[in-house]
């Protein structure tokens, strides 16, 4: 170890378009929290790589939560810099006491980038399997006794697809994917996609034309609407996205969502969704209340996950960009206090 010095399927795909550790110190966000870049090698169809995630620790905290991006976002999904204090889900995690992990899907952020076709949302599952177990045996970090999966859509089916294939965690959040999609609400993401070789953003960086991402302007339609549409928000979104395999999004859709899969689950499981466009809507899961939520999503999860619900109301697809997620943060710390 070394130290240096951060139809159905076809609609499912579209809105799931995230050992030893090497680290390397960066600022604390705050006096009682230690922020630190953390490259973990990991091995991806039969290559080593090497995974990013930043881990933020309260003092004497026990359980941490490893944060999945999902399609075209990378960590900074779950750390947004625009407003913190309001967006920033690793924060309240942190100040309530809870470490975190935001991890760079491989291909994306400060990660390696393998070829597009060895990219699947299967794999990246067995990348964030090493990590638990990293974490778990406290290789160059602290040794948390309790271990999370949070994810957002593309990262809600791979945090599935781990928990669900190891089980070796306590506990998994899905955001921002049900196992009933949109097909309709799921057009405004279709027509946002482009090759990211094709975007000035990752001209010249971005080769391989099985990476994808979002056309300039398309990510309020996309992700944030029925929101209100806030300028500096939807900027700063712009301004962090990413790219992602397409290959992700095929096994994705069909072993984490659209199959039973996360029947599999043996753990506690939060599902927190905005007025989503993706997957809620009148032949979709009814998102219109927390209860209604859960009954449109129970059958998929198995009596062990307890499964427990969550709507924000006034957002869509990417919850932690709305102006009122500290409602949605205080219910996730209120579910991990019951569950760890």
């Amino acid at each position: 170890m070394s130290i240096r010095p951060r139809p159905r399927l076809a609609a499912l795909a579209l809105t799931l378009l995230g050992v030893g550790l090497v680290i390397a110190p960066m600022q604390a966000q705050a006096a009682e929290i230690t922020c630190r870049s953390v490259f973990t090698p990991v091995t991806l169809a039969g290559a080593r790589h090497s995974l990013h995630g930043t881990l933020c620790v309260p003092d004497g905290a026990t359980t941490v939560q490893i944060l999945i991006p999902g399609s075209s976002y990378n960590s900074s999904y779950w750390d947004f810099p625009y407003s913190p204090g309001t967006r920033s889900f690793r924060l309240a995690m942190n100040e309530a006491g809870i470490a975190t992990m935001a991890v760079d899907r491989l291909g994306t952020g400060r990660s390696s980038r393998p070829p597009s076709l060895a990219v699947t949302a299967f794999t990246q599952a067995g990348t964030i399997h090493q990590l638990v177990t990293a974490l778990r045996a406290g290789q160059g970090t602290p040794q948390f006794e309790k271990v999370l999966l949070g994810g957002h859509s593309l990262g809600s089916a791979i945090a599935i697809i781990e928990a669900g294939t190891y089980r070796d965690v306590d506990g998994v959040l899905v955001t921002g994917l049900t196992h009933l999609p949109n097909a309709t609400g799921l057009l405004p993401v279709l027509s946002s996609l482009i090759p990211a070789a094709l975007d000035p953003k990752f001209a010249g960086k971005v080769t391989d034309l099985g990476y994808l991402t979002t056309r300039s302007d398309t990510r309020y339609r996309a992700f944030h609407f029925p929101g209100a549409r806030l300028a500096p928000v939807v900027a700063a979104d712009e301004a962090t996205k990413d790219v992602f395999s397409a290959g992700e999004i095929v096994d994705g859709a069909l072993i984490g969502s659209v199959s039973p899969y996360s029947l599999l689950i043996d753990a506690p499981v939060m599902l927190a969704m905005g007025q989503d466009p993706t997957g809620c809507g009148l032949l979709s899961a009814d998102c219109s209340t927390a209860e209604r939520l859960r009954l449109s999503e129970a059958p998929y999860y198995s009596r062990a996950a307890r499964l427990h619900t969550f709507v924000l109301t006034d957002f869509g697809h990417s919850i932690n960009l709305a102006p009122n997620a500290p409602r949605y943060q205080q219910a996730v710390v209120d579910w991990v206090d019951k569950v760890a």
